[in-house]
C-alpha cells in the first residue's frame, strides 16, 4: 500500500524543467465550438425572428399572404389585440388564424 502511494506521489510530480499545462487550455476548443454555433445557427435564427415579427406587424388590410398550413388568402382585417387575422380564402370563406401562423406575404399578384 505504501509503495503504491509513494509511486503515485512520484508519478505527480512535475520534471524538472517541464512546463506547467495551461489550466485554461482545455477551454479554447470550447469557447471556439460555440462562437462557430453562435454565427452559424443562433444569428441567423434570431435575424429570421426578427425580420418575420416585423413582417407579421406590418400586415394589413388587403395583403395577399400564406400561412404555415398553405392557405393562400387576403387579409381582410386585423385583430392585433387578439393577435388575429381573418383571412378570405375563397369567396365569402373567410377564416380566422393567428398572426404567428402567417410566413409570408405575397408581392406577385400571379400567385
Amino acid at each position: 500500500m505504501t509503495v503504491l502511494m509513494f509511486s503515485l506521489a512520484a508519478f505527480q510530480q512535475s520534471v524538472p524543467g517541464q512546463a506547467q499545462p495551461n489550466p485554461f487550455g482545455f477551454l479554447l476548443p470550447f469557447i471556439l465550438i460555440f462562437v462557430v454555433f453562435y454565427f452559424l445557427i443562433m444569428r441567423p435564427q434570431s435575424k429570421r425572428q426578427k425580420e418575420h415579427k416585423a413582417m407579421v406587424d406590418a400586415l394589413q388590410k388587403g395583403d395577399r399572404v400564406v400561412t404555415a398550413g398553405g392557405f393562400h388568402g387576403t387579409v381582410q382585417g386585423v385583430d392585433s389585440e387578439a393577435e388575429t387575422v381573418q383571412l378570405e380564402i375563397a369567396d365569402r370563406v373567410r377564416v380566422t388564424v393567428s398572426r404567428g401562423s402567417i410566413s409570408r406575404v405575397v408581392t406577385d399578384k400571379a400567385e
